[in-house]
């Protein structure tokens, strides 16, 4: 096998991976959980906020 040969098939194999992640991402199957990930930035902050006892939570002046 020459480097020619084995420079397609491994561009071949990039291209199949590459078009094997666009569909996972488009699937319609992960939608909720992106859908889900993508309103994290709106939840409340409330559920996120450190603790008042937490020794790290902040620089100590």
């Amino acid at each position: 096998m020459d480097y020619g040969t084995f420079s397609g098939l491994y561009t071949g194999f990039l291209i199949v991976i590459f078009i094997g992640i666009i569909a996972w991402a488009y699937s319609s199957k992960n939608k909720s959980s992106f859908d889900k990930a993508a309103n994290l930035v709106f939840a409340d902050d409330e559920a996120v906020k450190p603790s008042a006892d937490n020794k790290n939570a902040g620089a100590n002046l």
